[in-house]
């Protein structure tokens, strides 16, 4: 259809840099422009109206279409010409019944809070005020944001007017990210609310997070450098104790449990001798010392009846097995697709280095990493196999970082498949195969 091309269009643009824009916008804009020609017989009209819709989904990806070598967008065809397109979209949403009554699921800790946040399984979030007063029952413009775009606003940009406007800023896993992001932040806010004596520019920001699920890692990092990051954690946790949870909202169904992982966490838990907390046998598989018959066994128990619930999409998608390292997990899942019935899919990838004019990194080299963020050299796929998307390739339409799918049929350069969670399950989505490259990474020299 026309709107997937379309979307497609801005797909390529933003991950895969092709270097002749204008000449892949001429090959294919007439197949972009069929359905809104059916209906407006100006050609300059449809023009601006494609154009204006890959604009608008160029930006949910948080891409600016000027920076793109296409034809200018006429400002008279555009209602929301001078409204930041995430405020003009979200004035025509109508108010959901159903958010404002969040307040009544809130818990008693939560409810006592003088500013609380109710997020709802949807994204929606409330603001309730002292009193029962709801502020607003959606908090849901996004602000897409690269860790190095805090540095780079100014007054007059688009996500700049954004947070001018913004009433409350909600920050997800606020604990996990870089102490430069969050000065960098506080910096830019200062800047664009002209109020350099407030922290955030006298904006409210809510974090969301919890340190005890970040432990104290420095990578090659020696003894002391290891005890000063754990003792900056134990500071900055100490320093937001009135903020901390003291509830597991997701293990409510097991009270034991919850308050087991809150010991942990809180470091109350009996430990031995050597300082180590020593897991109860009841949530242990036995241990025998064959390392292939203990995964097997492990297996066996997270998935029970694997191929009488393999069609399931409940069934496959609420059951994990975790790792702590990449090449354990590549290998457990060889071995659960194994386990699946029907011909696999495989799918392999084409490594390069760039700047590597004497190929020190040859692609059989390249072949054999398993970096974070990136997908395994050999991807061998089942249908009814779930999988999980590493990139934010389209939020609008739930195709962000961490969304479970089920895969439904395999194309040559495109994995037809179903969204499973969400508010967006059911729907059918073609996740394409593009460029992912290495950020941030200090392992490798490339």
């Amino acid at each position: 259809m026309p709107s997937s091309l379309r979307r497609l269009f801005a797909t390529i643009l933003v991950f895969c840099e092709p270097h002749d824009v204008m000449g892949l916008w001429k090959k294919h804009y007439d197949a972009m422009f069929v359905d809104y020609s059916r209906n407006h017989p100006s050609l300059d009209l449809v023009q601006q109206m494609v154009l204006i819709d890959i604009r608008n989904m160029l930006q949910s990806m948080g891409k600016d279409i000027r920076s793109y070598p296409l034809p200018d967008i006429d400002h008279s065809y555009d209602d929301a010409s001078h409204i930041p397109h995430e405020i003009f979209e979200e004035a025509s949403v109508e108010q959901n019944p159903e958010d404002v009554l969040l307040c009544d699921s809130l818990n008693v800790e939560q409810s006592q809070d003088k500013l609380t946040v109710a997020i709802a399984t949807s994204g929606v979030a409330a603001a309730i005020m002292p009193g029962g007063r709801t502020a607003h029952s959606r908090f849901k413009i996004p602000l897409t944001l690269q860790e190095d775009d805090c540095c780079s606003f100014t007054k007059q940009s688009g996500t700049a007017k954004l947070l001018q406007q913004a009433a409350l800023i909600i920050w997800d896993e606020a604990s996990m990210t870089k102490r430069q992001n969050v000065e960098a932040l506080d910096n830019s806010l200062r800047d664009i609310m002209g109020r350099s004596n407030l922290p955030f520019g006298g904006k409210i920001i809510v974090p969301g997070g919890d340190f005890r699920q970040v432990l104290p890692v420095v990578r090659k990092g020696s003894r002391a450098q290891i005890v000063g990051a754990s003792l900056r954690r134990s500071y900055l946790w100490e320093s937001m104790r009135h903020l901390k949870l003291i509830r597991n909202m997701r293990a409510q169904s097991d009270p034991w449990f919850a308050d087991y992982l809150l010991r942990i966490g809180g470091g109350t838990e009996e430990v031995n001798e050597d300082g180590n907390v020593r897991i109860p046998d009841e949530i242990c598989v036995s241990y025998s010392g064959d390392a292939e018959k203990d995964l097997h066994t492990l297996i066996d128990i997270i998935f029970l009846d694997l191929n009488a619930n393999m069609a399931d999409k409940d069934y496959i998608t609420t059951r994990a097995i975790l790792s702590t390292h990449n090449d354990w997990v590549d290998m457990i899942n060889m071995k659960m697709i194994d386990m699946f019935q029907g011909g696999e899919t495989v799918y392999h990838s084409f490594d390069s280095a760039v700047d590597d004019p004497h190929n020190y990194y040859p692609s059989e080299f390249l072949n054999s990493l398993t970096p974070n963020g990136l997908p395994p050299h050999v991807l061998k796929l089942k249908l009814g196999c779930p999988v999980i998307l590493l990139r934010n390739v389209d939020p609008t339409n739930g195709l962000c970082n961490g969304t479970r799918l089920v895969v439904r049929r395999f194309r040559r350069n495109t994995i037809d498949a179903e969204i499973v969670v969400g508010q967006h399950a059911g729907k059918r989505v073609f996740l394409p195969r593009i460029p992912l490259c290495l950020s941030d990474d200090e392992i490798f020299p490339f």
